[in-house]
């Protein structure tokens, strides 16, 4: 009887899952805000999450910094302009355009063009090699012949 509750217990050990508790809310409002603010900062360990969906302890502590300049009575703006001063316009998950962003924004556009610019002055200037020199036609006539005779070689023998 032991052993059978022993394996129950031990098939039911997957089911079992601790999740990461979140805050209890004392304001509601604030909440909203700091998720707000926090789907539009990237994290800067993970790089490709915003801190609202993060996990990394510096996503956390940057979540909970929002959360107490909100509560101090910052408003949205100044929360974010605080964190671009603090950690430049990587931290923004949608960085502005501007002279130091212009790159970032219009580079993929830059390359695809040069790649289809490049790509249709390759297969222009291409030659046509619809026909092969008389030397090299003379050859494949010649293995031709010679594959020829030696398959009717092979089924002579057979």
């Amino acid at each position: 009887m032991h052993k059978f509750i022993l394996t129950c217990l031990l098939l039911l050990i997957g089911f079992a899952q601790a999740n990461v508790a979140l805050p209890v809310a004392e304001n509601p409002e604030l909440e909203k805000r700091v998720q707000a603010i926090s789907e539009e900062l990237r994290c800067l360990v993970c790089q490709n999450q915003t801190i609202a969906d993060s996990h990394a302890d510096l996503a956390i502590d940057l979540k909970n910094q929002v959360r107490e300049m909100l509560a101090q009575g910052k408003s949205n703006k100044e929360v974010t302009d605080y964190m671009v001063q603090r950690y430049g316009d990587f931290v923004l998950y949608r960085p502005p355009v501007k002279n130091t962003t212009w790159l970032l924004w219009f580079g993929p556009f830059l390359l695809l063009t040069g790649g289809i610019g490049f790509l249709a002055l390759k297969l222009k200037n291409r030659q046509p090699s619809d026909e092969l020199p008389e030397a090299e036609m003379q050859r494949a006539a010649e293995l031709l012949r010679s594959d020829a005779d030696t398959s009717a070689d092979i089924k002579e023998i057979k």
